[in-house]
């Protein structure tokens, strides 16, 4: 099974497999924005949301990461939000400096580059990722998956947002 995603209606060729619910969630090591290692285990117990985005520097990223920034403040302390790009780690700081950015936690792939494949999100064209949304329950099983299929439009927040809600 292969993920279909387009940017302006050209197809994308999407590198990894597709992540479905009740798969385990993989295991990741990120780069956070101070360059230490982030790892998946930095979660457990906590229900997460994972935002992945092409890169914050763009318009759909930004809005879509403020929006989680917003609802991060009312979901409680149980709930991490995480947001993934390729972006460096500098850049991922001084973007949420400057857009007010605290309440999720951004974290990059550029370094060990095994997030993309490993949640199916590597966009082989770009060297970046997918947008895509996944919820991933406190015990690490993955409870709601969504590849955006148009990178240029925002994902469907809602669904994402209910099914935490109901993990709560």
């Amino acid at each position: 099974m292969t993920t279909k995603v387009t940017f302006k209606g050209a197809p994308l060729t999407i590198l990894g497999k597709p992540l479905k619910v009740g798969d385990k969630a993989p295991q990741f090591t990120l780069t956070a924005n101070d360059m230490s290692d982030l790892s998946s285990s930095a979660f457990a117990g906590k229900v997460l949301i994972i935002s992945v985005v092409p890169s914050l520097d763009t318009p759909v990223c930004a809005v879509q990461t403020k929006r989680f920034n917003k609802e991060a403040g009312e979901l409680g302390k149980d709930v991490a939000i995480l947001t993934v790009s390729l972006d460096l780690p500098f850049a991922q700081k001084r973007w949420c400096g400057a857009e007010g950015v605290s309440n999720v936690v951004t974290a990059s792939d550029y370094k060990h580059r095994s997030f993309g494949e490993a949640y199916g999100a590597l966009i082989k064209e770009w060297g970046l990722l997918a947008r895509a949304l996944f919820v991933v329950d406190k015990s690490g099983k993955v409870a709601y998956v969504q590849y955006v299929p148009e990178v240029s439009s925002e994902p469907e927040y809602e669904g994402a947002l209910k099914k935490v809600r109901e993990l709560l």
